[in-house]
Protein backbone atom coordinates (compact mmCIF):
# COMPACT_ATOMS: atom_id res chain seq x y z
CA UNK A 1 0.00 0.00 0.00
CA UNK A 2 2.90 2.14 0.87
CA UNK A 3 4.19 1.61 -2.57
CA UNK A 4 0.83 2.49 -4.13
CA UNK A 5 0.13 5.74 -2.06
CA UNK A 6 3.69 7.10 -2.92
CA UNK A 7 3.65 6.42 -6.51
CA UNK A 8 0.14 8.58 -6.59
CA UNK A 9 1.89 11.27 -4.78
CA UNK A 10 5.09 11.15 -6.96
CA UNK A 11 2.82 11.42 -9.92
CA UNK A 12 0.31 13.96 -8.69
CA UNK A 13 -2.67 11.74 -8.38
CA UNK A 14 -3.04 10.96 -5.05
CA UNK A 15 -5.71 13.95 -4.89
CA UNK A 16 -7.74 12.30 -7.22
CA UNK A 17 -7.83 8.84 -5.68
CA UNK A 18 -9.74 7.69 -2.35
CA UNK A 19 -8.53 4.31 -1.10
CA UNK A 20 -10.58 2.23 1.22
CA UNK A 21 -9.68 -1.59 2.27
CA UNK A 22 -12.55 -3.34 4.00
CA UNK A 23 -12.96 -7.08 4.30
CA UNK A 24 -16.55 -8.39 4.78
CA UNK A 25 -14.73 -11.57 6.23
CA UNK A 26 -14.06 -12.60 10.20
CA UNK A 27 -15.33 -15.22 12.38
CA UNK A 28 -17.81 -16.19 14.53
CA UNK A 29 -16.26 -16.57 18.03
CA UNK A 30 -17.54 -19.45 19.11
CA UNK A 31 -17.38 -22.64 16.91
CA UNK A 32 -20.59 -23.42 14.92
CA UNK A 33 -22.06 -27.20 14.72
CA UNK A 34 -19.88 -28.45 12.15
CA UNK A 35 -16.79 -27.66 14.70
CA UNK A 36 -15.61 -24.93 12.87
CA UNK A 37 -16.22 -21.39 12.20
CA UNK A 38 -18.81 -19.34 10.24
CA UNK A 39 -18.84 -15.57 8.41
CA UNK A 40 -18.95 -13.01 11.38
CA UNK A 41 -20.03 -9.58 11.85
CA UNK A 42 -17.41 -7.25 12.00
CA UNK A 43 -14.20 -6.34 10.78
CA UNK A 44 -11.62 -2.97 10.48
CA UNK A 45 -11.21 -0.52 7.93
CA UNK A 46 -8.33 1.26 6.49
CA UNK A 47 -9.08 5.01 4.68
CA UNK A 48 -6.54 6.62 2.63
CA UNK A 49 -6.52 9.82 1.02
CA UNK A 50 -4.80 13.38 0.61
CA UNK A 51 -7.37 15.82 1.91
CA UNK A 52 -8.90 13.66 4.40
CA UNK A 53 -10.23 15.06 7.78
CA UNK A 54 -9.13 11.71 9.24
CA UNK A 55 -7.18 8.80 7.24
CA UNK A 56 -6.57 5.41 8.98
CA UNK A 57 -8.08 2.91 10.96
CA UNK A 58 -11.94 2.51 11.63
CA UNK A 59 -13.76 0.19 13.17
CA UNK A 60 -11.36 -0.87 15.21
CA UNK A 61 -10.57 -4.58 16.47
CA UNK A 62 -13.61 -5.95 18.48
CA UNK A 63 -13.67 -6.91 21.89
CA UNK A 64 -13.65 -10.52 22.41
CA UNK A 65 -15.77 -10.44 26.00
CA UNK A 66 -18.22 -8.15 24.79
CA UNK A 67 -20.65 -9.73 22.26
CA UNK A 68 -23.87 -9.47 21.15
CA UNK A 69 -27.25 -11.96 21.86
CA UNK A 70 -26.04 -13.89 19.14
CA UNK A 71 -22.62 -14.33 20.54
CA UNK A 72 -21.16 -12.47 17.24
CA UNK A 73 -18.12 -9.41 17.52
CA UNK A 74 -19.92 -5.98 17.92
CA UNK A 75 -18.77 -3.51 15.22
CA UNK A 76 -19.01 -0.02 16.05
CA UNK A 77 -19.20 1.36 12.75
CA UNK A 78 -21.88 -0.14 10.18
CA UNK A 79 -20.45 -0.53 6.72
CA UNK A 80 -22.96 0.87 4.96
CA UNK A 81 -22.28 4.58 6.72
CA UNK A 82 -19.20 4.13 5.10
CA UNK A 83 -20.95 3.72 1.79
CA UNK A 84 -23.45 6.28 2.36
CA UNK A 85 -20.53 8.63 3.28
CA UNK A 86 -18.40 7.92 0.13
CA UNK A 87 -21.22 7.76 -2.31
CA UNK A 88 -22.23 10.96 -0.97
CA UNK A 89 -19.33 13.04 -0.24
CA UNK A 90 -16.74 11.53 -2.50
CA UNK A 91 -18.92 10.57 -5.96
CA UNK A 92 -21.19 12.98 -5.29
CA UNK A 93 -24.24 10.93 -5.68
CA UNK A 94 -27.77 9.75 -4.32
CA UNK A 95 -26.91 7.53 -1.52
CA UNK A 96 -30.47 6.73 -0.60
CA UNK A 97 -31.14 5.81 -3.77
CA UNK A 98 -28.29 3.11 -4.14
CA UNK A 99 -28.29 1.63 -0.60
CA UNK A 100 -32.13 2.00 -0.91
CA UNK A 101 -32.12 3.52 3.33
CA UNK A 102 -30.63 6.70 4.59
CA UNK A 103 -27.52 5.87 6.85
CA UNK A 104 -25.69 8.56 8.84
CA UNK A 105 -22.56 10.02 7.92
CA UNK A 106 -19.49 10.17 8.82
CA UNK A 107 -17.40 13.23 8.74
CA UNK A 108 -13.75 11.67 7.36
CA UNK A 109 -14.35 13.76 3.85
Amino acid sequence: MDVFVNDLEKNNKLDDVLILTFSEFDRYVQQNAANGTDHGTANNVFIIGKHLKKQGLYNGLPDLQNLDANGDLQYKIDFRELYATILDKWLQVDDNKILNKQFSKLRFI
